[in-house]
Parts: C-alpha cells; structure tokens; sequence
C-alpha cells in the first residue's frame, strides 16, 4: 500500500489533499470509462466472468489506491450498466440525481448510523423531521403517524404485514405477538394481494411463519388491478371456512405494468371485516409529486400503511426507502430496549433513538438523499421528472398500438410499458439479446402465457425522436431474429 493511501480523514491537510486527490482521480476514471450514449458494453458473459476472475481476491501486501483504481477502470467500469443512459430501460432501476450522489459522498464521509441518537444526532433529527414532511405529503396526520427509512421496498412490506398481524392478534384475539409468540390460530390468518404483486408479500408470510399458502392472490382485471368482487368473494369464502382475513395489500404501481389497484374499494372491504389495508407504492409513489398525474394517488391515504421507494420514480441512489404507519403506534412491534443502545432513561430526556421502529439496527442516513433532492429540485422540478417519465410511456404505448407489428395488452399508468413484436416467443427473447449486444437494455416478462419485452420509462432525459428510433430498431431485429 502506498504510503500517501490515507487510512482514515481527520483534520489534517495534508490527508484532507490527499483525500480530495483520490475522487477526483475516481471522478475522472468513471468518465473515462465510456465515451458513447449506450447503457451497457455487450460483452459475452463468459468473457466477462473471465476479465473478473484475474483481477484475484486478497493480496498479501496491499497494491495501492492508484493500482486498484487502474484496474477498476480497466476491467469493472467499461463493463458496468450506465443508468443515467436513455438506452437503459428494463427494470424499476432509476439513475440518479447528481445531487444525491454527492449525498453519498457525505453518508459515506461520516458513516453515521441510525438506531441510536449519539450514533447520528443531526440525522436522526433530521430523518424524524423528513418522515413527518412524508406523512403529511401523503395525507397523513404527523402528529399521529409514524415511520422510518428502509433498506427498500421488500423490507417495508415485510414491515408493514409484521405489524398488521401484531395487531390484528391483538385486537381479535388479545394476544401480544411479541411477548407470546404466533398465536394458536396462526395457520388460520390470511394476507390478500394482487396476483401480480411483489414477491415481497410471499416473502412476508414465510418469514412471519404462516407460509406462502397464507398467501390469498386476488385475480386481476383486464387493467391488471385487483378485481373487487373476487375480493369480496374470497373474504366472503375464507371467514366462512373459519379463516382470519387480518391483512390487504394495495398495489399502486405493479412491477411489470405499473396499474394501481382501487384502494377505496379495498377500503371499504378491509372496514367490514377488521382488516388492516396496506400501500405499495414502491412504484408508484412518486406520482405524489406530479401536477399532472396526482390524481392517481387520491385514495392512498386510505391505506394504514404505506411503502414508499425514493430509488425507482424519485431518481434516488439504492437503497433508499421508507415505511409509513398512519397509526405511529403500530410501529412498536419492533420495540426493544438495549442498555447499550437505547435507554429509556435517554429518551425521556429527548434523545430518539429509532431502533425502536425498524427491523434493522444499524441503518445509513437515507433520509439526507430525500432532504438534498427534495431542496434542489422543489415541487416544480420534481413534477417535470415525473411528468416526463409517464408521458413518455403514453406516447410509447400511442405508437405501438397503432403499428400492427405490435402487441401492447395493457395501458400504462404509470411509466412501465409490456409488449411484444407479434412474431412469436421465440423472436421476442432473441431481439431482446440483440438489444443487449449492441449496448440497449431492456426488459422481459410473460403476459397470459406469452413472452413479451418491456419497457419501465424513468429517465426524463428521453425524448419522443429517441423512442422513434428504438420502435423502428426493434422491427429491424425483429425480421432478422425470424430469419
């Protein structure tokens, strides 16, 4: 290791110089690692895994800052997807605003930590006070709600259905989950989704014991939103068996097609039968910030819970996520006091201590990304980010419907658009890996036992001229994949 390698910042100069020499150098190796507008290098896989496994694992001696970074540059940089690229497009994987990268820089500098106030004293401030902006933005009442930052929305719903079932036990059947464990009804509870919601729901219910047979998916329409009656009808169905319906899931924003699922309805069903009502708005909650398409959130603060995701529609590096509780009580589930950690004593003299609302303990200072890009962008600049990326999707969709080349089943609204060029399976996977191999991403999934190909439009720097371009490359490989 060289000896001009600072091992920690401090307040020297000369490491604080030295410090400013190493990112600018790492600056200048992210540039200089493409110099086209493609979102990926097409390289082979193989060859790939290759080029990696010469780089080795751990050297006796350290090699030195400047040799490891040569080497990064070499071979991990070219070969790494470009987010920020208009040609990278397949998943609810955003790039990010430069505003919160240089967010990271300062989370990373001072590596505060969240579960205890003398870990993070300005940022657990600071995330109390960004969560109660939250709840109130999303029609919440602050004073009342409650949440916390995640590592993502699969540990927000996870959250969310933990503490519906603490609850739920509490309330129908006074039995404290935390203190005793699964009640002896436990096999009997029952979560209702979207048959094309997130995984995350299943995962849930094996992590919380009951198996993904606890698991009720709930048919969808041809918008691919939950249908009603079918709703009613297993609620009806499953209490009638002896089975305890405890929670639902809303879906505003599904993973393929981006529909959102009628809350108001799902409400008045959740109200006749005790339940608690879930928002995952992983998606979809970026909505809130659009002039133009706001409208389509109207219902969320139905929902007693929300999951909301600032690293898809807010353009936010990963991981940034949050849960909110419209009844902060119900977050205590996750109430544990350490003498280490989070003494009582402490914090009936004003030192929070947010362990006691997340499954995790030692969390990074998310909330500072929110706060940046929330004060640089504003409303106004938000609102164009959003408005772009679902505009974009509609005009995507306008063309394609009209172009008999096409199959597109299902109106986007949000930005997500699934359809197939109506040349077979076979055709679509193959334009798909074209794609890929000449630097444009895009994604694939399976509608009603067909293969199609996707679209999830999140970066406001596309323009309708590009999306004409794309359109027209995809027919060119198309009739070469069916040759």
């Amino acid at each position: 290791m060289s000896a001009t390698d600072p091992v920690l910042l401090s307040e020297s100069k000369e490491i604080q110089d030295r410090f400013s020499e190493m990112i600018a150098e790492t600056l200048s190796s992210v540039f200089r690692s493409y110099s086209d507008d493609s979102a990926f290098s097409g390289i082979d896989p193989y060859e790939l895994r290759d080029k990696v496994g010469e780089l080795g694992f751990l050297p006796e001696n350290g090699r030195g800052f400047e040799q490891v970074l040569k080497d990064t540059e070499k071979v991990i940089l070219p070969h790494m997807l470009r987010t920020w690229s208009t040609k990278y497009m397949p998943h609810l994987h955003s790039p990010v605003l430069t505003e919160t990268i240089c967010s990271e820089l300062i989370i990373s500098c001072f590596n505060d930590s969240m579960d205890s106030w003398d870990q993070g004293p300005a940022a657990t401030e600071l995330e109390v006070s960004m969560i109660r902006g939250l709840a109130g933005l999303f029609g919440y009442v602050p004073d009342t709600s409650d949440g916390c930052f995640t590592s993502g929305g699969s540990q927000s719903n996870i959250s969310a259905i933990i503490a519906a079932r603490d609850w739920y036990c509490m309330e129908r059947f006074g039995w404290d989950v935390k203190m005793n464990g699964l009640p002896p009804e436990y096999g009997k509870l029952r979560v209702y989704t979207s048959e094309i919601s997130h995984f995350s729901m299943d995962k849930a219910s094996h992590i919380l014991g009951m198996g993904y047979s606890a698991v009720r998916k709930i048919p969808v329409d041809s918008k691919c939103r939950i249908d009603l009656k079918e709703f009613e009808r297993m609620l009806k169905e499953d209490v009638d068996a002896g089975l305890y319906p405890y929670c639902a899931v809303a879906t505003f924003g599904t993973t393929d097609f981006g529909s959102i699922d009628d809350a108001k309805g799902m409400r008045e069903l959740c109200d006749r039968y005790g339940m608690h009502l879930h928002g995952d708005a992983a998606y979809g909650s970026g909505l809130i910030m659009s002039r133009r398409y706001r409208d389509r959130l109207s219902a969320i603060s139905l929902c007693d819970s929300i999951t909301i995701d600032f690293h898809k529609m807010f353009l936010l590096p990963i991981s940034c996520s949050a849960i909110l509780m419209k009844d902060g009580e119900r977050l205590k589930c996750f109430e544990l006091h350490a003498d280490y950690l989070n003494r009582e004593e402490d914090e009936e003299d004003g030192y929070i201590n947010l362990v006691g609302k997340s499954m995790q303990t030692t969390r990074r200072f998310d909330a500072l990304k929110v706060f940046m890009a929330f004060q640089t962008r504003g409303v106004e600049g938000f609102s164009r980010i959003i408005d772009t990326a679902v505009g974009n999707a509609s005009y995507f969709f306008d063309r394609i419907s009209s172009d008999d080349a096409f199959i597109a089943p299902v109106e986007p609204e949000l930005s997500s658009v699934v359809f197939a060029l109506d040349m077979g399976d076979d055709v679509n996977k193959r334009v798909r890996r074209m794609l890929l191999s000449e630097g444009t991403v895009i994604g694939q999934t399976v509608k009603d036992g067909r293969v199609m190909l996707k679209f999830t439009l999140l970066n406001p720097n596309l323009t309708h001229d590009m999306i004409d371009s794309i359109i027209a490359r995809i027919k060119e490989l198309g009739v070469q994949a069916r040759c």
